[in-house]
């Protein structure tokens, strides 16, 4: 892509999915940017498959639509999630009570839908290449620096150049340096576990169903995807991952099928097995002095709801809306109310699920005598008691039941304050 364009507008750094589509619907409001990042471009135009899977929202559905990327997606691509059944506990739980949720009453078919990771990162990268003359992106670009002044931005290159803009988008990830060096903290929690991902085929059907096992010792997630094919997320302390990642596809199969109690029939990997730490981030603040934060640099979810792209797609609409009425206006992109305007915002429609998911994590995680009986006895009164079960749901699906909003507000100014 051409890196000769005019002095950008914005400069973002980080060309993944959340930087690519801020990008992208900055370009459709008539702002220019510039994309640093500092992997290949090959990289970008090709992604490697990465194991994870993102459940959208229908919100951030049509968010891609809007931005003409969802029409880039092979149908064989996108899994329909129809219902989600939570167990809780081991072995015959399976066969046993657990919290089930769909889509009815809701006027539509489908949850949501399932996407591969590697797929959003092509498709954002295609969008910004039907933009390339309002889009330019620099590969290769190591950032070792930022400075944040009254009148603009400047972010200086490993290789001793400098750029400027009005404005400076962070999308470098949950572990942002621009955060870092913008003097931003965050709320960072490791949970102290990691996260295997695969996709396995399997005999019997997985009726667009996922499933959610809170096991003792580890959680259990199938996300069901097209073609008789699911994605595994486990997640267990550090030491049980690495062992796990050691054993050899029949008795990884073999370990996870009786999880399961056959409900799949026989299983087979269909990928390789991938590996993450646990850890969920969120910034103390979404925007500095000539500076926004997006994507998971603003919040970095727990993959137990596998939705956390949504959130990034949200504040790039937002943050889009925001700026393309300033630049229509004629006036200063990163000024300082508008930046405000976006982080409060973005933070009222986060920060309550971000808080409200890491506690049902900690609950159901929880393997002392005490908690064990409060999460059973909690799964079993939400099948009963429908504003109970709409939160405890909401949680896992990222919806927002009406119940929630007062907590919303009251928590949206003090992003410090415990769960």
């Amino acid at each position: 892509m051409p890196s000769s364009n005019p002095t950008p507008d914005v400069l973002i750094i980080g060309a993944g999915p959340a930087g690519l589509s801020m990008a992208c619907a900055l370009a459709d409001e008539g702002i220019r940017s510039c994309v640093l990042e500092a992997s290949p471009l090959s990289h970008l135009a090709e992604p490697a498959e990465d194991g994870r899977e993102i459940a959208l929202t229908h919100r951030g559905m049509g968010i891609l639509q809007t931005l003409g990327q969802w029409q880039d997606l092979p149908a064989a691509e996108i899994a329909p999630l129809r219902q989600a059944h939570v167990f809780n506990g081991q072995g015959e739980a399976l066969n046993q009570g657990f919290l089930g949720f769909d889509a009815s009453g809701s006027g539509r078919d489908a949850l949501g839908y399932l996407v591969a990771n590697h797929w959003l990162r092509r498709i954002a990268y295609q969008g910004a290449l039907r933009r390339s003359e309002m889009i330019s992106i620099r590969a290769d670009a190591r950032v070792s620096g930022i400075s944040l002044q009254p009148q603009n931005a400047t972010l200086q290159l490993a290789s001793g150049e400098t750029l400027s803009a009005p404005l400076l988008i962070a999308a470098d990830s949950r572990f942002s340096a621009a955060r870092r060096w913008a003097g931003i903290g965050a709320e960072m929690r490791d949970f102290g576990r990691s996260v295997i991902v695969c996709r396995v085929r399997h005999s019997l059907p997985n009726q667009a169903t996922a499933l959610e096992c809170f096991h003792y010792g580890h959680t259990l997630a199938i996300l069901p995807l097209n073609g008789q094919c699911s994605s595994v997320v486990l997640t267990l302390p550090a030491d049980q991952a690495n062992t796990m990642l050691a054993w050899d596809e029949a008795q990884f199969c073999r370990w996870v099928g009786e999880q399961l109690h056959g409900r799949l029939g026989d299983l087979s990997l269909a990928g390789p097995r991938h590996f993450y730490p646990l850890v969920a981030t969120y910034a103390h603040r979404f925007a500095g002095q000539r500076l926004a934060l997006v994507g998971d640099a603003a919040v970095g979810m727990h993959p137990v709801t596998a939705h956390g792209y949504n959130f990034g797609l949200y504040g790039v609409e937002l943050l889009a809306g925001i700026l393309g009425q300033a630049h229509k206006a004629g006036a200063d992109l990163g000024a300082s109310a508008g930046l405000q305007a976006y982080a409060q915002s973005h933070r009222r429609q986060t920060w309550a699920i971000y808080q409200g998911t890491n506690t049902v994590v900690r609950l159901f995680t929880d393997e002392r005598p005490a908690a064990k009986l409060l999460r059973r006895g909690v799964l079993q009164a939400a099948q009963h008691l429908p504003p109970l079960k709409a939160f405890i749901t909401a949680q896992l699906t990222g919806r927002q039941p009406p119940l929630l909003r007062q907590l919303q507000q009251l928590r949206a100014m003090n992003p410090l304050r415990r769960a």
